[in-house]
């Protein structure tokens, strides 16, 4: 039969086996009183276990193998996180195991135990070929799971991204203010150009720009010139102005390098999303925003703050480019689309909020992120269509992130029976027959 290790990890977890008259493969009388906890970081898959084994109670740990031989191509003989395995769970025993001081491994052959619905639920439900492994029953899953399943994904999501938060605050030496900052600028940079967004915020400091909040020029000139993308000559006089201002403030501030254009990723990327007109549009946001963390966690309590900051115009001269040098036909106001307002909104606002809740251990801000979501439209993209395509349907924001992040985090890299989904397909009230 193909399976794979965490299939044996699952049937162990909720004991989908014939437990009666269990022995193991020395013939020793086995009573299971306590699994132990399904450990999905490094170290035994089961930690504080209890297991009785001729009729004597051993607490420690359990490791699951599909092989027994597998202890020894993991090399867990020589770790000492291995030390308390109290049981040695396999599918076939190839291989006697020996403990470091030579005694034998007390281990449990499950091979011919299993019960067969199991066996026919995860063959029949499950098919790691494909992009959503559970797309041939994941309709038949009674929505209270699936929604606790978006639910944990989402937390996982956000608690992620809380993570990079809290970095950039202890960078920052606890700044909130100088962290959001930072944070804004990485949002803006929405993936391709997030990193390079990020250095030039490092680069310019908040409160240096805060200096000249009413000098949007200025602004600019500091801002492109660190970030490389100001060209060596021009013949439009606004670019000219840019360049000169820049090479004041160079001095000014003592910057003796910059970025390269080279960090800014601009091949494949829609022009509406080029980082020099991100930029822009981030100047015309700071220019008008006395305080940005006010903006994000006071004044947006309704939302309608947050909104306004950011229906903005960049100067006269975005109206007609995309990039320094190469003028559009067609002039447009260049400022933030709703569809990005609302990427905005998710991928800055929620995230902050809820590591601001996190850190201040204050739970209402992290149970407005859910709300506000719920109250947002449901993403557009590759992974969302993948579930539409199974009858799988995201209704509003709360749903479409706890897609992605079930995605990412499960679906993209096989980790189905981590997941309730699966789990509940899988599950059956039958005890009938073993293999």
């Amino acid at each position: 039969m193909v399976f794979r290790e965490d299939f044996l990890q699952l049937v162990w977890k909720y004991q989908y086996f014939d437990k009666k008259e269990l022995q193991g493969v020395k013939g020793e009388a086995i009573r299971i009183i306590q699994v132990g906890f399904h450990n999905l970081s490094e170290g035994p898959d089961f930690r504080d276990s209890v297991v009785e084994i001729d009729g004597i109670a051993f607490h420690g740990h359990v490791e699951v193998h599909r092989l027994a031989s597998d202890w020894k191509q993991h090399a867990h003989g020589g770790d000492p996180a291995y030390n308390s395995v109290v049981l040695h769970v396999v599918w076939e025993n190839d291989q006697e195991v020996l403990r470091n001081d030579g005694t034998p491994m007390p281990t449990l052959e499950l091979k011919g135990k299993i019960f067969l619905e199991i066996w026919r639920n995860y063959e029949r439900m499950l098919d790691y070929k494909a992009d959503l492994p559970c797309a041939h029953g994941v309709k038949d899953v009674p929505d209270i799971i699936r929604f606790s399943t978006l639910e944990k994904a989402l937390v996982e999501r956000l608690q992620e991204k809380s993570e990079v938060i809290l970095r950039l605050l202890d960078q920052t030496k606890g700044d909130w203010e100088e962290t959001a900052y930072r944070w804004l600028f990485n949002a803006f940079g929405f993936k391709v150009n997030s990193q390079a967004m990020l250095e030039l915020a490092e680069r310019v400091p908040y409160k240096m720009l805060l200096k000249h909040r009413n000098q949007p020029t200025v602004l600019e000139a500091m801002l492109f010139g660190q970030a490389g993308l100001l060209p060596v000559h021009s013949d439009e006089p606004y670019v000219q102005f840019l360049i000169r201002e820049y090479e004041f403030y160079q001095k000014k501030y003592g910057w003796t390098d910059s970025m390269k254009r080279q960090h800014w990723t601009f091949m494949g990327v829609r022009p509406t999303n080029f980082p020099s007109l991100r930029i822009a549009q981030l100047v015309a946001i700071l220019a008008q925003a006395p305080s940005l963390l006010q903006a994000v966690m006071e004044d947006s309590r309704d939302f309608s703050a947050f909104r306004k900051l950011l229906q903005i115009t960049p100067s006269d001269y975005w109206k007609h480019h995309y990039n320094f040098g190469k003028p559009t036909e067609k002039a447009s106001s260049k400022g933030v689309s709703s569809s990005v307002l609302q990427l905005l909104v998710i991928n800055y606002v929620v995230p902050l909020w809820f590591t601001y809740g996190r850190f201040f251990q204050q739970p209402d801000w992290q149970e407005r992120c859910f709300d506000l979501l719920q109250e947002l439209s449901a993403e557009s993209n590759f992974i969302i269509r993948k579930f539409e395509a199974v009858g799988w349907n995201a209704e509003n924001g709360f749903d479409s992130q706890g897609m992605i992040g079930q995605f990412k985090t499960y679906c993209q890299p096989k980790k189905c029976l981590q997941c309730k989904i699966a789990q509940s397909l899988i599950k059956s009230d039958s005890k009938a027959g073993v293999g």
